[in-house]
């Protein structure tokens, strides 16, 4: 450990090492460490047992959970390898690699990678989470694209797992099972990519999202529709003329062309008049512009449910709690299109099938006192007014405030603490969201 950079509470930059990208967490760990290569890896993990430290990984932190609290937390972000293999459609990275970075490397490629919205979060967290990518609808969760995974044990050794129990858990189950220092996983070939964002005023959102719950009911696997309310906040750092507006946002990606996409966007470009319309053909090293979701850090809090339906009524209701002058303290109210590949079994792993249409994602920043206790109780009000169209379930990525239950079933939570009892019978490794 003596060649290791290790900050400790007291230390000048202590606050900034704990801090995670979610700031609304206050993480408290016992010592931060920065990794460089497995061989710190190896030795920060054998020097927490032997302080009697839970270790974890953490190479930013948009999904920090108090959790955290008392351990070794390690950063990952140096552990940056890339390797992409364009004849096998395959890829590697280490665990600190972003997506934005990874599919930067695919342009030209024709091939993409089953990423999500924001390019920020790094591929290893976003794949032990299950990953809800753009592709879910045609590829299913990103999880069952790794085809091995790298990882220091709670004893400090280095394993490379392909198959098994430990296999199936470390696809969708979180970081509890080891410290990951690399993943592969297959790529997949799509060599026309579309996709942008569409903006219309608030009030015309019911019409809007009515035109998208009709399309999602009969879209192809190949578009992805993903649409809501955003109430911009009214502060300098907004531009004009977003600043202190609401608007129904639609983001889309489609596998294909701009000519095929065209004609089924149709109903919900006549729903309104857009103010903004960015829908075309999209190198995947753009993908994350899309959604356009923040990069630097925020305080962060965040609901999300999945829904049976998302159709007329359901809308109303919706909009009645988040909508242009309903008072939301939300700053974003978003419903994700699933269904597809997404609500069938695939290749070996505990992330899902679900079989929702819909992943209703709330958002509000945290950003003056009185704020959290708002948006709790907009979180609420959401959840009262869409009642009995909720699932009992979440994919774990989209927890948000809830416990490690509400993401299996009770059949898949035994089987991951078996998996965790076998592999970490003293609980040396956790992950943001412990399984106990």
């Amino acid at each position: 450990m003596q060649n290791l950079e290790i900050i400790r509470p007291g230390d000048p930059t202590w606050d900034l090492a704990r801090m995670p990208w979610n700031v609304a967490v206050d993480q408290q760990p016992a010592m931060v460490v920065t990794v460089r290569d497995v061989d710190d890896v190896v030795a920060a993990v054998k020097h927490a047992a032997a302080e009697g430290l839970a270790v974890t990984a953490q190479p930013n932190g948009h999904g920090a959970t108090s959790a955290l609290d008392g351990t070794m937390l390690l950063r990952t972000s140096p552990l940056d390898e890339i390797s992409v293999d364009v004849a096998a459609r395959s890829a590697r990275v280490g665990a600190g690699v972003k997506w934005g970075t990874l599919l930067a490397h695919l342009d030209g490629t024709g091939l993409i990678a089953l990423a999500g919205s924001s390019p920020d979060v790094t591929v290893v967290g976003y794949l032990l989470g299950g990953g809800l990518s753009w592709f879910t609808r045609k590829y299913g969760p990103a999880s069952r694209s790794v085809t091995a995974i790298e990882l220091v044990d709670a004893n400090g050794e280095l394993h490379r797992v392909t198959d098994g129990e430990l296999f199936w858990a470390l696809r969708g189950g979180g970081g509890e099972f080891g410290i990951v220092t690399a993943v592969e996983f297959d790529l997949y070939e799509e060599p026309l990519l579309t996709g942008g964002k569409l903006m219309f005023p608030g009030e015309q959102a019911a019409a809007v999202l009515g035109a998208v719950g009709e399309l999602s009911a009969v879209a192809p696997r190949e578009l992805t529709l993903w649409a809501g309310i955003t109430h911009f906040p009214p502060i300098p750092d907004v531009p004009e003329p977003l600043r202190g507006n609401t608007f129904a946002v639609v983001d889309v990606t489609y596998l294909g062309s701009e000519a095929a996409l065209t004609p089924l966007l149709y109903t919900i470009r006549q729903a309104g008049t857009a103010v903004h319309d960015t829908v075309g053909a999209v190198p995947v090293s753009r993908l994350g512009e899309i959604a356009a979701e923040p990069v630097d850090p925020m305080p962060a809090l965040d609901s999300s449910m999945l829904l049976h339906r998302f159709d007329g009524d359901v809308i109303e209701r919706l909009l009645a709690v988040v909508g242009k002058g309903s008072g939301t303290a939300l700053t974003v109210a978003a419903v994700r299109h699933l269904g597809g590949a997404y609500a069938e079994p695939g290749r070996d792993g505990v992330a899902g099938p679900h079989d929702a249409s819909h992943l209703l994602f709330l958002l509000g920043v945290a950003a003056f006192p009185g704020a959290p206790e708002a948006i709790a109780a907009s979180f609420a009000a959401v959840r009262q007014a869409m009642g009995p169209e909720c699932a009992p379930r979440v994919p774990v990525n989209f927890l948000g405030g809830r416990g490690i239950d509400a993401a299996y079933t009770t059949a898949d939570l035994d089987r991951l603490r078996a998996v965790k009892r076998q592999v970490d019978p003293a609980g040396r490794i956790r992950g943001n969201r412990p399984l106990y």
